[in-house]
């Protein structure tokens, strides 16, 4: 099964890559992994790309997509994968259709994890770190023994910059401008699947199962 994973920063994207990953054994296949993997292995690509990135570049479509067709002709993609943080852009999405043409190895689905704004300004907003020991609590979902105090020594929780209110919702501004052209664009090509991800994470993963056991 071929997918790509899409959601906004504090959708709980992450963790239900986690649990595809382990229930279907498909590669979870990053951005940052993938150059990374390709740099590490000094490919021509990959070569490339540490060179745009070197010089506090982005690294353009076409050393990108190439990237990315190294990476799907690798033996762990056999049985399907997992995409997630690619593409960014239209141009970007048009360019891995036409590769998948090639491969002989089209989409399945495009998963959506769809959270409203307000409740990802709630579970971003809550995050409190430890100035001394760097553990992380949330007001919410992992709130310290103590209001306020650390589990590990008792040290003051602060919330960082960009965990404040209007640092987040404008992040979240950006990301949505820069997302929804691409749900658009697969919603027109009937790949899109909206899933519910204001809900408890497993019963996230049991909407989101349903829909790949239609590919099983």
């Amino acid at each position: 099964m071929n997918l790509i994973l899409m959601g906004l920063p504090g959708a709980g994207k992450g963790t239900q890559a986690e649990k595809i990953v382990e229930k279907y054994q498909i590669p979870h296949i990053s951005t940052g992994d993938m150059f990374r993997s390709a740099i590490k292995e000094g490919t021509d690509l990959g070569k490339k790309a540490k060179a745009f990135m070197d010089q506090g570049e982005l690294v353009p479509d076409e050393v990108t997509i190439g990237i990315v067709k190294e990476r799907l002709q690798k033996p762990d993609c056999e049985k399907g994968f997992l995409l997630d943080g690619f593409p960014r852009t239209i141009a970007q999405a048009e360019a891995l259709e036409n590769l998948l043409k090639e491969l002989d190895s089209p989409l399945d689905y495009v998963l959506h994890v769809d959270v409203p704004q307000e409740k990802l300004v709630d579970r971003l907003t809550g995050r409190r770190v430890c100035p001394e020991c760097g553990a992380t609590y949330h007001v919410l979902y992992n709130p310290p023994k103590v209001e306020g105090k650390c589990d590990n020594d008792g040290a003051d929780l602060i919330q960082r910059e960009d965990d404040r209110p209007e640092t987040v919702s404008k992040r979240l501004e950006v990301n949505i401008a820069q997302q929804q052209p691409l749900l658009d664009f697969y919603e027109d090509k009937n790949y899109l699947v909206n899933i519910n991800g204001d809900q408890d994470i497993n019963v996230v993963f049991e909407d989101v199962d349903k829909q790949l056991q239609t590919l099983a």
